[in-house]
């Protein structure tokens, strides 16, 4: 592989070498039937304590309150723009129709705004992707740099919770 620059983890990126609380055994080891039913329990409640308390606080994982508008704007510009331009598609080729007198075929109408109401879904992503995730960096016009930024810490999570779960 190429040899990356150590990127700087963003303000709301939990800590990677966060350790883990140490489980409490309070209980003496098992002798009996009766006790191992009870210490079998009490492993049970020590793992629902531990999804009632998890590694990380709210706070911690929260997106800014910029992140999340710089993502908002995005969204309804790349996702706005192509669904209002479907719903129009619609209303012109209706217009089309009946006042101009020029007839489309149905399948032409319905590929354009198939073609447009997906551009719209594809909106939704790229405008979350091409924001910048950086509180005090605005980002480009486009995103282009963000979106490839963002990209490789999405995947670097995928792969890091992947490496967990073996």
């Amino acid at each position: 592989m190429s040899a990356e620059p150590e990127r700087q983890p963003l303000p709301f990126e939990p800590n990677k070498k966060r350790q883990k609380p140490a489980k409490a055994t309070n209980t003496p080891p098992a002798t009996s039937n009766k006790s191992q039913k009870k210490s079998s329990a009490s492993n049970s409640k020590s793992g629902k304590e531990a999804l009632k308390n998890p590694p990380y606080t709210r706070e911690e994982m929260a997106i800014p309150e910029v992140v999340s508008q710089r993502m908002i704007r995005r969204v309804a510009i790349f996702c706005g723009v192509p669904t209002f331009l479907g719903i129009s598609s619609l209303i012109a080729s209706y217009l089309l129709i009946i006042y101009a007198g020029i007839k489309l075929p149905p399948i032409a109408v319905l590929l354009v705004n198939m073609g447009l109401f997906g551009l719209g879904v594809v909106g939704i992503t790229y405008g979350v992707l091409s924001a910048s995730w950086d509180v005090n960096r605005v980002g480009g016009l486009i995103g282009w740099e963000e979106v490839q930024t963002n990209w490789g810490i999405m995947v670097e999570g995928w792969r890091q919770s992947r490496q967990n779960k073996v």
